[in-house]
């Protein structure tokens, strides 16, 4: 009877070690979280006044790019490296401030860029073409340009790692830098006439000259056509089923697609009025029949 007090008295004395360390273990976490709390707030602060100084100084770059009317290629560039800069600065600030060791940061971030650097190479590719885009400058913002794997459109951005186009039909193709600055480009936007060509047959049957002239005709009555270099007409191929004529014209590049257009109909309407047939392909087939062959060799 007399131990049982004693094993209550104990485990009551367990119970109160228990409570104690708890309370301990509980007001020492409250008194780190308040000791944190001033750190805290300065590391919000510093983030809020981080934040609006990136954006203020952002502003105060492009607003700059403008005034010196700085191409949109290189203020589209030079931005995105700058914000990718601030705001890596503002985060290694922010983590100094939480007591996290900068250097251990910097440190894990170099063999992170090597590695990532080792399997990342065609998208450091891609950088440094953008690079080479921004110092040779092949082509700018609202360009038209056509590449050598035959993409085309009117550039719309140019990024650190990808251009983006819009074709004719609408459609935003991202091509990457480094394919482009590897890449033969065809710039339509540098230029300011462009050559029209279209390639007409007409039959054997029919008058060249005649052809030629109402051709001409066409062409001379359309005052977007330039007169130097003046248009021609001649005979390229002489087809299988038709004389095939290559017209060539020059415009001004911004009415191209019109002129384009536009004179190929009229050509085929004045020909149509002409009498001057645009032949469809023909092939001449000649059967010989086993009969007609055994009859001829029965008369000889």
């Amino acid at each position: 009877m007399t131990n049982k007090p004693k094993i209550i008295i104990m485990k009551e004395n367990v119970i109160r070690e228990d409570i104690t360390h708890t309370e301990l273990v509980i007001q020492n976490i409250i008194d780190r979280i308040v000791d944190f709390i001033p750190d805290l707030i300065k590391v919000v602060i510093i983030f809020i006044i981080g934040i609006f100084l990136i954006r203020l100084a952002l502003k105060l770059v492009k607003k700059r790019f403008e005034a010196r009317n700085i191409s949109l290629t290189v203020r589209s560039f030079v931005l995105s490296v700058l914000r990718f800069i601030l705001y890596s600065l503002l985060i290694l600030i922010v983590a100094s401030n939480l007591g996290i060791k900068t250097t251990a940061i910097l440190g894990a971030l170099s063999g992170m860029v090597l590695a990532i650097g080792l399997s990342l190479q065609g998208s450091l590719s891609n950088f440094a073409g953008g690079i080479l885009i921004l110092l040779f400058r092949p082509f700018d913002v609202g360009d038209y340009i056509e590449n050598n794997s035959g993409t085309d459109g009117t550039v719309e951005k140019i990024d650190l790692l990808y251009t983006s186009l819009r074709t004719t039909s609408g459609i935003l193709v991202f091509s990457p830098n480094g394919t482009l600055a590897n890449s033969v480009i065809r710039n339509f936007s540098k230029i300011k006439t462009r050559r029209l060509q279209y390639v007409v047959g007409i039959s054997y049957d029919d008058n060249i000259k005649e052809a030629r002239q109402t051709i001409l005709s066409v062409l001379n009555q359309d005052s977007r056509i330039l007169k130097t270099p003046e248009p021609a007409v001649f005979v390229s191929d002489l087809a299988d089923s038709s004389v095939n004529l290559t017209v060539r014209a020059w415009t001004n590049r911004e009415n191209y697609w019109a002129v384009h257009d536009e004179n190929r109909e009229n050509i085929k309407e004045a020909l149509d009025k002409a009498g001057i047939s645009i032949p469809y392909p023909q092939t001449e087939m000649r059967i010989i029949s086993d009969k007609n062959e055994n009859d001829s060799s029965d008369n000889s």
